[in-house]
């Protein structure tokens, strides 16, 4: 008897343990985390994270992508949708700053009779800023030394247009028409414009293959394109991916300003700015491929900077 009271007590003990112990941590036997919210267990993130549905037809610059009956196209597209919807920092900050560089893409890409679909190029290249890449690639549109002498783009110790918006967008749309001639597709003229044209001409003779989809490409270019395919899906659709992003939100186009022929050097542009009411800083700001504090202006020679209204 003695006995069997002691395991019926140690059997009450151990259950009023079990419950103080439930009832403190928040669960239930029945739902171990039915009452657990992100407050309440900081080891959990308060966030929702879910898959990209690929339900409808995808192309670029009108040529399809054929992931009806391909898994691994549907995967490598799957992929890039997923880390740019997540990304969320740098896909929300190339939504802002496609109000102020699209105004003056999308015009130069009509005017060269090339598809809306190639201004991604640019925001894949260099996120839509005056980037320099490791191996020395510079601008929007990410061009080497060699290609912006091909273009006529001065570059120097004082001058980079490398960084002049308008004229690195118009070499890139010579550039991009040349491969498209080469290559015969708009998928193929942008896989080379990130490989290289020499590398990929290789590459297809090797394989055997005139599809871009079928070719098995260094990591970067292979999945350069689908990256570009996400890209403009999400900033097509920005609130389908959660971005509400408004107008007023983005970055305002630098639009507004004055025109001043240079045909002498300046030997400090801070005093040409705040002779010409403006800044150093705003200067600069509105001329990038300014890169010294002067400007050497040969015989013969001219240039334009715009001043800030």
């Amino acid at each position: 008897m003695l006995m069997n009271r002691l395991v019926i007590i140690y059997a009450i003990v151990c259950t009023i343990v079990l419950g103080l112990f439930l009832l403190r941590s928040g669960s239930t036997p029945e739902s171990p985390m039915a009452s657990v919210s992100p407050a309440s267990n900081p080891s959990k993130l308060p966030q929702r994270v879910q898959g990209v549905k690929l339900n409808k037809i995808y192309a670029f610059a009108g040529e399809q992508v054929p992931i009806q009956n391909n898994f691994d196209v549907w995967e490598r597209l799957d992929r890039e949708l997923m880390v740019n919807s997540y990304w969320h920092s740098s896909t929300a900050l190339n939504i802002k700053k496609s109000f102020r560089y699209f105004p003056v893409i999308e015009p130069l890409l009509r005017e060269y009779n090339i598809p809306d679909d190639l201004k991604y190029l640019a925001v894949a290249e260099s996120n839509l800023s005056h980037a320099t890449s490791p191996a020395g690639a510079k601008g929007l549109w990410q061009f080497m030394p060699v290609m912006a002498n091909y273009y006529e783009l001065e570059v120097n110790k004082e001058i980079d247009e490398r960084f002049h918006t308008e004229k690195l967008t118009r070499a890139a749309c010579q550039y991009l028409l040349q491969l498209k001639e080469r290559f015969g597709s708009w998928t193929l003229a942008a896989a080379a414009y990130n490989m290289g044209e020499t590398r990929l001409a290789k590459d297809l003779g090797l394989q055997g293959s005139s599809n871009y989809y079928d070719l098995n490409l260094s990591e970067e270019t292979s999945r350069y394109i689908f990256r570009i395919l996400a890209i403009k899906d999400i900033m097509t659709n920005p609130e389908q991916f959660g971005f509400y992003l408004a107008e007023e939100d983005g970055y305002k186009p630098l639009d507004q300003y004055r025109e001043v022929i240079v045909t002498k050097t300046i030997e400090n542009l801070g005093d040409f700015a705040s002779k010409n009411g403006t800044t150093y800083r705003m200067l600069k700001v509105y001329n990038p491929w300014l890169l010294s504090h002067k400007l050497t202006v040969r015989k013969g020679k001219e240039y334009t900077i715009r001043i800030p209204k």
